[in-house]
């Protein structure tokens, strides 16, 4: 399928790098290059359990920008911080008991939870009315291994273009769209249609304001 998309405004790279990591196991070496370039503050196409995503460091500000510039999301946005595991929660956002059972019950999984974002995080990735951030652990091996190699969370956000209902879900089709906007596109294979599910933790009871791959029970 072809997209008609533009990105007049995007930041302009010369060619992605196009790794073929395998699904299941991972050769380090090609992680350890997509983790240095993300360091070096490139945006990276990246397999999850349930979509493809656009990743980044968590403190680049222009990197950021471009994803915004890229899915053509404005302020109100929620940026997702994609986590090795939970312990990131008490550094990133803030979670009372009752929520934090409902997580451990979930993750790893393809779900997005909304929560009040901690003191640590970078202003600018915070809702800017309502102080929340969302949180995800995939069930992924790549992703995994991307996020143990980093050492801390990636900045995330569903690659979905503009105007479409759908995330990309062809790693070459995202090279021969995204080639001049990303810096790497990681070919990890096919890893479902489906963005992932998000439940707002800030409403009680928690709500799902986004059903997706994930199905959960909230009672």
């Amino acid at each position: 399928m072809l997209y008609n998309v533009s990105f007049a405004n995007s930041a302009q790279v010369s060619v992605s790098q196009f790794f073929r990591i395998h699904p299941e196991n991972p050769q380090l070496r090609l992680i350890n290059q997509a983790v240095e370039i993300v360091r070096k503050g490139g945006v990276i196409a990246y397999p999850t359990d349930s979509a493809y995503a656009l990743g980044c460091h968590i403190g680049d500000k222009k990197a950021l920008e471009r994803i915004r510039q890229i899915r053509q999301l404005d302020a109100s946005h929620n940026f997702t911080l994609v986590c090795r595991d939970l312990s990131d929660l008490g550094t990133y956002a803030q979670v009372n008991n009752a929520c934090y059972r409902l997580l451990k019950a979930y993750t790893p999984g393809p779900f997005t939870f909304i929560l009040q974002a901690g003191r640590e995080v970078p202003r600018r990735l915070v809702h800017p009315k309502r102080k929340t951030i969302g949180v995800r652990v995939p069930e992924n091996e790549i992703s995994q291994a991307l996020l143990r190699e980093l050492d801390e969370p990636l900045m995330s956000s569903t690659l979905i273009l503009p105007d479409e209902e759908y995330p990309l879900t062809d790693p070459v089709e995202i090279r021969d769209l995204l080639e001049h906007q990303v810096d790497l596109v990681i070919d990890g294979g096919f890893c479902g249609l489906e963005p992932t599910t998000v439940v707002n933790l800030e409403d009680d009871p928690p709500r799902i304001t986004r059903q997706g791959k994930g199905i959960i029970e909230i009672e």
